[in-house]
């Protein structure tokens, strides 16, 4: 779809430019916002999709916030926007009402001795939005294609995070798991899993992903793992088996660095 639309050349001051998709633009104006050096990436029946800043920020606009010609052009259609955001609401509810009322996992099998000190990996109070494997061998990891260069994970931990573009709390553990690869990244191998397209997922500029990437747009090893709420990670030590598995940002139950860093002493070769 070739994309031709108006924008705001100055703020406070209304100026039309017909400019081809992906090309970059001086500035886009949505309500009272209005941002620089923007490049649209894709528009579907509620929002416009576009990196600004020269690809150092990344954000969308409801079409309803656009001026009438730009909601012209984009072939905005009110009743059809609407019928979409009920959809996602009630998505949005259903979601909520199934993470409500899933019982809490099993307590984990801590046959082994953590050391003193260390922050739990579980815990009977502690939940996870998908089936347990705490102290058991982890499920193959399956990709379909790696957006970055295939990490060596012989002899080392591997730490797998399953999330979404589309996910603010995905986007948030960016920075954590970010740093867990700079401090740990001789003996600790991080990967992001997504079963988004290659489109989607290069399109994320902010925050930046550091480490590995990878794709199943399949979801083969989410499903074996049972994820119904992300992020998700799994914990894996060299000999394959799972040592901790969850939501990163549980409040109480963290995946902090000390917390990675008393596992990998643990079950160190």
């Amino acid at each position: 779809m070739n994309l031709r639309f108006t924008i705001v050349a100055t703020l406070g001051l209304l100026g039309v430019m017909s400019v081809g998709a992906d090309e970059k633009l001086p500035a886009l104006k949505a309500g009272s916002n209005v941002y620089s050096n923007v490049t649209v990436l894709t528009v579907n029946a509620t929002d416009v999709y576009f990196t600004y800043n020269n690809g150092k920020g990344m954000a969308n606009a409801k079409l309803k916030s656009l001026n009438p010609d730009l909601q012209k052009y984009f072939h905005y259609n009110p009743a059809k926007a609407g019928e979409v955001e009920q959809k996602q609401a009630r998505a949005n509810v259903e979601y909520h009402n199934l993470i409500i009322s899933r019982p809490a996992p099993r307590p984990p099998d801590e046959s082994r001795e953590r050391p003193a000190g260390a922050a739990p990996a579980s815990g009977p109070g502690k939940k996870i939005w998908a089936r347990s494997f705490l102290n058991q061998k982890a499920p193959d990891l399956i990709v379909e294609k790696w957006l970055t260069p295939e990490p060596d994970r012989r002899g080392k931990f591997v730490l797998i995070d399953f999330w979404a573009t589309w996910c603010p709390a995905c986007r948030e553990a960016i920075p954590e798991l970010n740093a867990l690869h700079e401090k740990f990244g001789d003996r600790l191998v991080v990967i992001g899993v997504s079963d988004e397209t290659e489109t989607a997922v290069r399109r994320l500029v902010n925050p930046q992903i550091e480490y590995s990437i990878a794709l199943d747009s399949q979801a083969r090893t989410k499903s074996a793992v049972g994820v119904t709420g992300i992020p998700h990670v799994l914990l894996i030590d060299p000999q394959g088996m799972v040592r901790w598995e969850g939501y990163p940002l549980l409040e109480g139950y963290e995946l902090s660095e000390k917390v990675v860093a008393d596992i990998l002493a643990q079950y160190a070769n």
